[in-house]
């Protein structure tokens, strides 16, 4: 049996037992709000889990380790930022997000729940955060698609365009077969084994280089300033890593987990379980990237595949040191990190489309099968496109998540921050705030200073946009009010 033969037959029993749980969700799919929301049905550990596995995309398995191996310990603020922001949301904005969109017209997506909770007559709001999330999740989608071909790529031998395809569709097969139900009961599954890869493969690493005094001893000889939390980092910079963390609050496929649960009181066990898989699995990837330094400083002869590209280093890592068929299994956890992002990434785009585009402009009293049938065609349609972005094989997966991360995080971030905890915010306040996150992301890219995570400044100008013009317009009306004060009051209920 070739060496790749285990790790095939490894990743086609894991694929096929995705789409097999697509196409059981296909058969309690019964309604759009089915389809979209799962009919807010997800206990806290499905929640969590499908929260937390969501969010990490490959950049939890690809990027993050890359980023260590190649700079050392200093890149692991991006990790400190992503779980203080991560707590916060679930602290803050959880809960609340689950009791407002149910008092707000029982809203299925952010550019409803914007809407309803603003009273947009116009339907400005709705119509330009559904095409923020179609702009920034196409850029997300590719930074998945990349990912996956990327690991297709190196496994298996595939040239990159191949690995493209094969990469993107099994996860386009379950998305639109089984929607919200598919993508979640999978995510769950998917987060069980990529914190297990993640808890495995260091302590692998460190046996295999000596043990964890001598790793350390290896990365000190090799650069001392690998040890170096500082290394390179300026203030500035320091703030800008952290930045991550202010993203939580506006990423589309997280906050959709929010307003999934079964109810705001689901949440709190949900906070506590996601947290504690967040920590384990970022301190993993952590641990991947630097002892990997140490391991192929001590095996050079095997390091022309992470010489090529520093992301790569736990897909070498695991091929080394564990047999076909574990490798097979640890490999597939970054199959799963990139199915379980771009899945709810897909969805969440096929939603703004769907609800928000479709039916609230051409068709607003299409049936529920058919508004099923066009998100499914949604999804088919956004995937394209995201393949055909991740058509160039000189993508970096970090670089196209920071991008989008950060868009949401301008957009939306100030926007449902402010709009579950402020009753004064208005309509003309979270457009504004919108407007200006999302193109201070854009502009400040190319134009702004370099050395600053385009999110700070993006976060910092639609926050302060929405209190300037909520306060300088007529405030909300009474109903609004009085709709704000009682989901509030539910969510402060026991």
């Amino acid at each position: 049996m070739s060496v790749s033969t285990p790790m095939l037959v490894t990743f086609v029993v894991y694929i096929l037992g995705m789409v097999l749980i697509g196409f059981i969700a296909y058969r309690a799919t019964k309604s759009f709000d089915d389809y979209i929301l799962g009919g807010r049905s997800l206990g806290s550990v499905v929640t969590a889990l499908s929260a937390g596995a969501s969010d990490m995309s490959g950049w939890l398995l690809m990027g993050l380790p890359g980023a260590i191996f190649l700079s050392g310990i200093s890149e692991s603020w991006i990790a400190i930022g992503l779980i203080i922001g991560a707590w916060l949301n679930w602290r803050i904005v959880a809960g609340r997000l689950r009791v407002q969109t149910e008092h707000h017209d029982n809203a299925l997506t952010l550019p409803d729940f914007f809407s309803s909770r603003f009273e947009d007559k116009s339907k400005l709001l709705r119509v330009i955060s559904a095409v923020v999330i179609l702009i920034f999740f196409t850029i997300y989608c590719a930074s998945g698609v990349v990912a996956g071909a990327r690991l297709f790529e190196s496994t298996f031998g595939m040239d990159y365009q191949t690995a493209l395809w094969v990469g993107a569709a099994a996860t386009i097969l379950y998305t639109l077969v089984g929607g919200f139900l598919a993508v979640s009961w999978t995510d769950t599954v998917q987060a069980s084994l990529m914190i297990f890869a993640l808890i495995l493969t260091p302590v692998m690493v460190i046996i295999a280089v000596g043990g964890l005094d001598h790793s350390l001893a290896v990365i000190e000889a090799k650069s001392l300033e690998n040890l170096d939390m500082l290394k390179g980092l300026n203030f500035v910079a320091v703030i800008s890593l952290l930045g991550w963390g202010l993203g939580y609050f506006g990423q589309p496929h997280i906050l959709a987990r929010f307003m999934a649960a079964d109810s705001h009181h689901t949440i709190r066990n949900a906070r506590r379980i996601s947290m504690t898989w967040m920590i384990l699995c970022l301190g993993g990837a952590v641990a991947v990237g630097f002892f990997g330094i140490a391991y192929f400083q001590n095996h050079p002869d095997q390091a022309a595949g992470v010489s090529q590209n520093g992301e790569r280093v736990f897909i070498e890592l695991a091929r080394i040191l564990f047999n076909p068929w574990i490798a097979g299994i640890l490999l597939s956890a970054i199959l799963a990190a990139v199915m379980s992002t771009l899945s709810c990434q897909l969805l969440v785009c096929s939603s703004a489309l769907t609800e928000d585009l479709y039916k609230g402009f051409l068709r607003k009293n299409a049936s529920q099968k058919e508004l099923v049938w066009i998100g499914r065609l949604m999804v088919l349609v956004i995937a394209l496109i995201a393949i055909a972005l991740a058509a160039n094989p000189e993508n970096r997966v970090l670089g196209l998540v920071s991008y989008a991360w950060a868009g949401f995080g301008a957009a939306f971030g100030p926007v449902v921050l402010f709009g579950v905890c402020w009753k004064r915010m208005t309509r003309n306040g979270a457009l504004a705030g919108m407007v200006i996150g999302a193109l201070t992301v854009l502009l400040w890219k190319d134009y702004g200073y370099a050395e600053l995570y385009e999110i700070i400044p993006g976060f910092a100008f639609a926050s302060i946009a929405i209190v300037v013009f909520s306060l300088l317009g007529r405030g909300p009306s009474e109903a609004a009010q009085q709709r704000f004060a009682a989901a509030e009051a539910q969510y402060q209920s026991k």
